[in-house]
């Protein structure tokens, strides 16, 4: 089975950072294309980053230049490095493959909130 476990949310004041993880488990992130998405509340679910499986990443103009998606292949996990913070950015983000396919459940996400 495919579980994803995202961590590393909280409160920050914006202009701060944060590193987001996503350990997954029952998939290989060096082998499938993953993202990372947000929700925000009453808003659908956006990708915000991508890595596919040679590496090379793409980002929403809204997160472009301030996060970074990256991976460990040996830990089987992917990052976000999310840096000058605004409070537009505060959602519930996730990751998952992409493009997502319901034979990969959503985690459970981890909260971002900007504010201060």
């Amino acid at each position: 089975q495919v579980q994803l476990v995202e961590s590393g949310g909280g409160l920050v004041q914006p202009g701060g950072s944060l590193r987001l993880s996503c350990a997954a488990s029952g998939i290989s992130v060096s082998t499938n294309a993953m993202g990372w998405y947000r929700q925000a509340p009453g808003k659908e679910r956006d990708l915000v980053a991508r890595i596919i499986r040679g590496g090379m990443t793409s980002y929403a103009d809204s997160v472009k230049g301030r996060f970074t998606i990256s991976r460990d292949n040996s830990k089987n996990m992917v990052y976000l490095q999310m840096n000058s913070l605004k409070p537009e950015d505060t959602a519930a983000y996730y990751c998952n493959i992409f493009p997502p396919d319901i034979i990969v459940s959503w985690g459970q996400g981890t909260q971002v909130t900007v504010s201060s």
